[in-house]
């Protein structure tokens, strides 16, 4: 009930009328049945508007630190991110990261829209990075399509000189995985289904790509103190060998 209320009610139009976000491809949904919705991840806004865009509910999985806090300020936060669609994960270790995948197995069983950013964390500098195959793993286990979804956002001027964002989301068409069936588990596989993903979602966004995993760039950036870009060029060989590829469409 508080899902809907934030989206109908509380938030959803304050951000529609001040963003006035732009939509495309929401026939590319399934209107019933489980389905993933793989986007890329610039803003801790993504969750927002993205759920704004259908009618139907979306489940996140979101970092568990979002649920611990004491007090009242932590029993407000644990009701607000649950009531907005949120699942608490685990992402501190590998079998932590297994739990979060058996979570989110446990949502598309149950016919759930399950919302999911493949680069596991917010990208550091605009660009897409490399997607983790938890999202190729989830699609096999379940037959499930894999909706690729872009998020952007371009600044527009509003009276007084002032500066607003304007969001656009974007559904392109359903991914349909099941040539790969009873594959599940094999690693070889499972990134290819991933680098399509992530091949399709750079083909919607207009990103470049790169090929390093955003939280490696991150802890790059956080122990040496370097930009980005810096860390990317220290990680990846030279761009007429191997940097800035795309991911392979065809793959596999």
């Amino acid at each position: 009930m508080f899902y809907w209320f934030l989206k109908f009610v509380a938030i959803g139009p304050v951000a529609k009328l001040v963003f006035r976000p732009r939509v495309e491809g929401r026939e590319n949904v399934p209107a019933t049945g489980a389905a993933i919705l793989a986007s890329n991840h610039l803003s801790a806004a993504d969750w927002i508007f993205m759920p704004l865009s259908l009618r139907r509910r979306v489940t996140f999985l979101a970092k568990a630190e979002y649920f611990t806090g004491r007090g009242a300020k932590g029993a407000l936060r644990r009701a607000f991110f649950s009531g907005a669609g949120q699942v608490p994960i685990d992402r501190s270790s590998a079998t932590a990261a297994e739990g979060a995948i058996r979570t989110g197995l446990q949502m598309l069983r149950q016919g759930r829209l399950l919302g999911i950013y493949p680069e596991g964390t917010r990208s550091p500098d605009g660009r897409l990075y490399r997607g983790k195959t938890g999202v190729a793993r989830m699609a096999l286990e379940t037959g499930v399509p894999v909706v690729p979804v872009a998020m952007t956002y371009a600044p527009r001027r509003i009276p007084f000189g002032h500066k607003l964002v304007r969001i656009h989301v974007r559904f392109g068409e359903p991914l349909d995985f099941s040539r790969y069936e009873g594959l599940a588990g094999d690693r070889y596989v499972e990134r290819s289904i991933t680098d399509e993903i992530m091949y399709e979602i750079m083909t919607l966004t207009g990103q470049e790509y790169v090929d390093v995993y955003g939280a490696v760039v991150k802890r790059g950036m956080d122990a040496t103190g370097a930009s980005a870009a810096e860390v990317v060029s220290r990680l990846q060989p030279p761009s007429d060998e191997a940097g800035h590829r795309a991911p392979d469409t065809l793959a596999g």
